[in-house]
């Protein structure tokens, strides 16, 4: 089984909450990672979503990072969050 990882920054302009990191996060670059493994005997390439990890600013250590994994769906609402206050 192979495994590969993506990488992404998503920004958020306003300050934002993911579920599962018990803080609101400030406005700004962050960088995911997402790891997805192959799927075995397909006659085409194919693959799973195995982890999505995001990395945060530490809380309490200025200037320290922490990488946490989250749910795919709870990044995508919270970036739908996101721009949907960018609309009001």
């Amino acid at each position: 089984m192979t495994i590969r990882s993506r990488r992404e920054t998503v920004i958020f302009r306003h300050p934002f909450h993911i579920r599962g990191i018990e803080r609101i996060l400030p406005a700004g670059a962050y960088e995911v990672v997402t790891d997805e493994e192959t799927i075995e005997g397909l006659t085409f390439a194919a693959y799973r979503r195995v982890a999505t990890m995001i990395t945060v600013p530490a809380e309490g250590a200025l200037g320290v990072m922490e990488m946490l994994s989250i749910g795919s769906v709870d990044l995508a609402n919270a970036q739908a969050a996101d721009a949907s206050i960018a609309n009001d």
